[in-house]
């Protein structure tokens, strides 16, 4: 299993939007960064990845776990980039905030210290560890 995150704008799709689809499940689509859209082809079904509110909260919100892997992007007119599905697994207790994140040294090298506006990313198994003890769970 691969650890990810995913980041959104409250204001567009938030963790609370995600949490009440059917099932619990929806396309991560609009992607529109080469970067980004590789990480999205390369993950697997039952990756998991943590929801990242982004712009005024900037704090990782939630949990949700591939369950279809990258297929043409609906939304995409050009063809070129892709969509995932996830399922929200579960709400983060204690949401963690870039702050917080910035002043932890063993997260120091995570790309969203390093590559803040990425908005799909890798996570390490040992950031994933220490995020999950952040928030409480």
């Amino acid at each position: 299993m691969k650890y990810w995150l995913i980041k959104s704008e409250p204001s567009t799709w938030s963790w609370d939007n995600h949490w009440k689809k059917k099932n619990r499940t929806e396309p991560w689509d609009g992607v529109r960064n080469h970067t980004a859209k590789n990480n999205l082809m390369a993950m697997k079904i039952g990756d998991r990845a943590f929801f990242y509110h982004s712009v005024k909260e900037k704090q990782i919100v939630g949990i949700v776990e591939v369950v279809k892997e990258s297929y043409p992007d609906k939304t995409d007119k050009t063809g070129k980039f892709v969509a995932v599905d996830f399922k929200a697994i579960e709400p983060i207790k204690n949401p963690v905030t870039l702050d917080q994140i910035k002043q932890t040294p063993a997260l120091a090298s995570m790309v969203l210290v390093k590559q803040s506006r990425l908005s799909v990313q890798p996570v390490t198994a040992t950031e994933w560890k220490t995020i999950l003890k952040m928030a409480g769970h």
